[in-house]
């Protein structure tokens, strides 16, 4: 069962969302079930999302062994790919544990963008998505991002581009539209098919609306009537109830996640497999310290000392720990520092992170590319 279709459709879609009212009866979606993208085998219905400063390979890493069945790299610049930009290169980067992965490419060009594809393809990754739906004005004015909505032509050339220059699936992320109301989509996920993307992923809000408002899913099941390839539905999906809810009401093939998975992987398992249990202090701060060594072995200490402290807060957050402790953790310098007093607040985590750490491959299996100028720490 689909929403109605039709303004009065939007409108009841909102409000059941409004309510925290996703009616999960109308299908019981099996999230843990697998599903293929062009001859790529995803074993679950849960995606997690390529996001901009978060998407780094112990994010991705860890959301695979809570459940994902793909994890995305952050958009990767294909001017930066062919300028052999040292810190750019340093995305490109991927463990046997990640896969399936897709790395996310983005640009104007058709060629600049093919170029990039092939770079991804012998970087390892299975899937190569494009970025049609970025709102942030540094990349839109570009003419990356959510402006190629508004370029239909030039945006059919890139992906027939993409998907001749590799064999790999392609696949292209999109908006509703630019403005408010967009119907875009519509109008162009199929003609994305015809130029050969293998699947398509709508997060029905428009560029305008940035994050705010609500996703409009009734444009998600309109899509999913109109294409023959599998349809991700990105956009308000947080809970169990709420992914089987949109793909039982949409048709969707897979749910993405992203801001429901910031510093919550146990959300990406509750999702997948009905647990909901209440994660310990002690798994909380077990699962941090892992990924802030994780992230300093990635990209550096200097780097990862600022990029990690937004991640405190979303860990600890959830009521795990009191406010003053996320607020003592982000005004630490040094990274042992913040481990040394995460080990202190729960000293029961040390026992959790030998086991998860000794279940972490060999950094030697990452797949770096020789003739690129990759440093050991993602060009940091």
């Amino acid at each position: 069962m689909r929403p109605p279709a039709g303004a009065d459709g939007t409108q009841e879609w909102n409000l059941r969302q409004q309510g925290a009212g996703y009616d999960s009866s109308v299908v019981q979606a099996n999230l843990r079930e697998s599903w293929w993208i062009g001859d790529v085998e995803v074993p679950t219905r849960v995606v997690l999302a390529p996001m901009a400063g978060v998407s780094v390979q112990a994010f991705r890493r860890q959301g695979r062994r809570f459940g994902a069945g793909l994890v995305c790299s952050e958009m990767v610049s294909c001017a930066g790919i062919e300028h052999r930009n040292e810190r750019t290169l340093g995305y490109l980067r991927v463990g046997r544990d990640e896969h399936p992965l897709a790395i996310q490419i983005f640009g104007s060009e058709p060629r600049a963008m093919a170029e990039a594809a092939r770079m991804v393809e012998a970087a390892g990754a299975d899937i190569v998505d494009m970025n049609f739906g970025c709102p942030v004005r540094k990349v839109t004015k570009t003419g990356a991002g959510a402006h190629l909505l508004e370029e239909p032509a030039l945006a059919c050339r890139i992906v027939e581009a993409v998907s001749g220059a590799v064999s790999v699936p392609v696949t292209v992320k999109m908006r509703r539209g630019v403005e408010d109301g967009s119907r875009a989509c519509l109008e162009l996920g199929p003609r994305f098919v015809g130029a050969g993307a293998a699947s398509l992923t709508l997060h029905p809000r428009s560029a305008r609306q940035m994050y705010t408002g609500y996703a409009d899913h009734s444009l998600t099941a309109e899509l999913v009537s109109l294409v023959d390839v599998p349809v991700v539905a990105s956009g308000d999906v947080t809970s169990r109830v709420k992914a089987e809810a949109v793909i039982g009401a949409t048709g969707a093939a897979a749910v993405m996640v992203g801001r429901g998975a910031q510093g919550n992987p146990w959300a990406l398992r509750e999702m997948v497999d009905g647990e909901a249990a209440r994660p310990s202090r002690e798994e909380v701060a077990a699962e941090l310290i892992v990924f802030v060594r994780e992230t300093v072995r990635e990209l550096g200490e200097r780097r990862a000392s600022g990029f990690l402290k937004k991640f405190y807060g979303w860990y600890l957050g959830h009521g795990r720990f009191p406010r003053p402790f996320k607020q003592e953790l982000v005004q630490l310098q040094d990274t042992e520092e913040v481990v040394t007093r995460l080990l202190a607040a729960a000293p029961g985590a040390a026992e959790i992170v030998a086991r998860l750490e000794a279940e972490l491959p060999d950094p030697a299996d990452e797949i770096l590319l020789d003739e690129l100028p990759i440093s050991l720490y993602g060009g940091g």
